[in-house]
């Protein structure tokens, strides 16, 4: 655990960095209009660094060397990385609102164990309700598949 824990903190440290570089890149002041484009970024990445300088402290103190995941543990950890990969590649061919249908289908009824009523209620109800949210009302265009395209959509 110390060593993911001491990768995880130099790797956000990192990140951190970035974000600061670029923030003073665009000018951290404060204009006469307000603050400027590299303000809020610049406060969270000092945050990020602030915070990943203590986990670095912390794991580093920390003398005990403990798995990360022990082997019992993966099973689960695999149950819920797998179909979120899979949502993930079928999105590029199938479209955001077929492949997360299919996701939560998968999830509910392989994780959940529920029935197949609420199985289909749910990843049906989810689907149009996330098309409803983000095309109709909020007018932002989601990857589309084949079934859109044969919809008219």
């Amino acid at each position: 655990m110390r060593t993911a824990d001491l990768v995880t903190g130099s790797v956000l440290l990192l990140i951190g960095a970035i974000v600061i570089f670029d923030a003073l890149r665009l000018g951290i002041g404060w204009g006469s209009d307000g603050p400027k484009s590299g303000f809020f970024p610049f406060w969270l990445g000092a945050l990020m660094v602030v915070a990943c300088v203590a986990i670095i402290a912390q794991a580093w103190q920390r003398g005990v060397r403990t798995p990360f995941v022990s082997r019992d543990k993966l099973a689960p950890v695999l149950k819920v990385l797998l179909p979120a990969i899979a949502l993930v590649l079928l999105t590029e061919w199938l479209g955001l609102y077929v492949s997360s249908a299919l996701y939560v289908a998968v999830y509910t009824r392989w994780i959940g164990r529920h029935s197949w009523g609420t199985v289909i209620a749910c990843s049906l109800g989810i689907s149009v309700l996330s098309y409803i949210v983000f095309d109709r009302w909020f007018l932002v265009p989601m990857p589309k598949g084949p079934l859109e395209a044969w919809l008219g959509y």
